[in-house]
């Protein structure tokens, strides 16, 4: 199997699709093997730029990243897109296909999208998103897209992924701020106010702007007030000027030293991460094994106190951990 991924990644590298995909296949669903694909493909990332574009199911997300793909490849970018759907209950797999709204560039050589599921992550990414954007990163993709899957108010984990948040809203969402303000009203980088062609969109705007108004000495010590943008993505109004936010936004975080710092936050939370996951396998095996039924058995009965058990649980992982 060794020479077998040795090849695969070789062809990735080159720019080879299916061995792109193969090796996002395998990072989704094969641990060992996504330990051993990013060990190997590290060294060769940390080129490509990452945008997250988030927001309330409905808001046009795909189809205003369709149109950002095409302003993005006529200046020359290589561009990757990983779309995160919900999972399906029969297969597992991504249950939209976002990339069906973007098919016109499935055959531009320059492009590559993949449509991932969630298969039960909380924050709107799959839990794979951050090694496959590694994949793309390392075969040649400078600019990479993530769509979350668009939950409402717990996506705030792009954050933990994309250099620059693009929060799409919509008008018509009811208590507009209020329906995206959990967190991510905090984590944008730039608001586009999609579908701006429909009644309200004056609303949503004053809307995002009081909201802004609210954090603007935390803006000013940034140095960076997120830009509002109106968008209508099916007629093309408005998309080139959130092209144009991006870019300016990727540019004060190079020329600020920002980039770095959230790339440092962002390895930050995902070494955490693995080794919340690891400790927590470890935890199960360990509850599922004989010795842990007599602990539970007594805390069952009252003659054991569930934190006392816990305990004894941390204690006997310690050693499993430091062997």
């Amino acid at each position: 199997m060794t020479e077998e991924l040795d090849d695969l990644i070789e062809l990735a590298l080159k720019g080879d699709k299916k061995a792109i995909a193969r090796l996002i296949t395998l990072v989704e669903n094969d641990e060992e093997k996504a330990k051993e694909i990013v060990k190997r493909i590290s060294p060769l990332t940390g080129k490509a730029y990452v945008v997250g574009i988030t927001g309330p199911p409905g808001s046009g997300k795909s189809t205003l990243l369709d149109k950002l793909i095409k302003l993005a490849r006529d200046e020359g970018h290589r561009v990757g897109v990983i779309a995160v759907d919900p999972t399906s209950p029969f297969t597992g797999g991504a249950l939209l296909g976002d990339r069906l709204r973007m098919q016109r560039h499935s055959t531009d050589e320059g492009v590559f999208i993949r449509s991932m599921a969630t298969r039960g992550a909380l924050g709107g990414l799959a839990k794979a998103t951050n090694d496959a954007i590694k994949v793309l990163d390392a075969a040649g993709y400078d600019l990479i897209f993530v769509e979350t899957v668009g939950v409402g108010q717990i996506e705030v984990d792009i954050v933990k992924t994309a250099d620059t948040v693009v929060l799409v809203t919509v008008p018509g969402l009811g208590d507009g701020v209020q329906a995206i303000k959990a967190g991510l009203m905090e984590v944008a980088d730039v608001f586009a106010i999609n579908k701006a062609d429909r009644e309200g969109v004056e609303i949503v705007y004053l809307e995002l702007k009081m909201a802004l108004e609210f954090e603007m000495d935390r803006w000013k010590e940034l140095g960076w007030e997120p830009p509002i943008v109106e968008t209508t993505a099916f007629t093309l109004n408005g998309v080139r000027p959130l092209w144009e936010a991006i870019k300016r936004h990727r540019e004060y975080m190079e020329s600020s030293g920002r980039l770095r710092e959230r790339r440092a936050f962002r390895a930050r939370e995902e070494v955490k991460t693995i080794i919340t996951s690891s400790i927590a396998r470890k935890v199960e095996e360990r509850l599922a094994g004989g010795e842990a039924k007599e602990l539970i058995d007594g805390v069952v009965e009252g003659k054991l106190d569930s934190y006392s058990a816990s305990q004894i649980v941390m204690e006997k992982l310690k050693e499993d951990l430091w062997r």
